[in-house]
């Protein structure tokens, strides 16, 4: 059974292992060693990880299934670029599962609950970044109703590369039964 629920300052270890992982699992056969790991050393410290969660009007949502950790996700307030259109937006900066938890629903969840945040904290448009080569995770929005609206550029080490930004109108339901649990995004 998988259960969510607010990351503390004491996850904050456990989640950059976890995100150093699932990042790797999902782009390292795409990109240079040097490119991941210049990335994957400043965006998963517990340090950062430490202030992200402490970051006002953002929230870190963790997919536990005991004794574990499988995935999480955070929403965060961002400056959205003009592609962005939806009223009160904020944005899905990453949602990530172990790749032994696709396929069980954990993506479903915790992207469920990540809408429910929004919702809940007065946000109209949930909006995110997706490499323009993920093509499982695009998917994974698609079926969430998530819209392509323009792209931005994404640094991962030395190696620039565009992520198609998506966003999704928030309506007063948090929706319905989406397949799938594929969704990779990354911040």
């Amino acid at each position: 059974m998988v259960s969510i629920r607010t990351a503390d300052i004491g996850d904050a270890g456990v989640l950059a292992d976890l995100g150093r992982q699932t990042f790797h699992e999902t782009f390292a056969a795409q990109n240079s060693p040097e490119d991941m790991d210049a990335y994957m050393k400043e965006a998963f410290t517990v340090g950062r990880l430490t202030a992200e969660i402490r970051e006002p009007g953002a929230v870190y949502l963790v997919a536990e299934a005991p004794p574990r950790v499988i995935g999480f996700a955070r929403v965060a307030p961002a400056d959205p670029p003009a592609c962005i259109t939806g009223p009160s937006p904020v944005r899905l900066v990453k949602l990530y599962v172990s790749a032994d938890a696709i396929g069980l629903g954990v993506g479903a969840a915790l992207m469920r609950s990540s809408i429910e945040w929004a919702k809940n904290s007065g946000h109209k448009c949930l909006w995110l970044g997706v490499w323009e080569h993920n093509h499982r995770a695009k998917a994974f929005y698609e079926r969430w109703r998530f819209v392509p609206v323009g792209t931005e550029m994404f640094r991962l080490g030395n190696d620039d590369q565009t992520d198609v930004l998506m966003q999704l109108m928030l309506s007063d339901r948090v929706g319905g039964d989406h397949p799938g649990d594929r969704g990779t995004d990354r911040g």
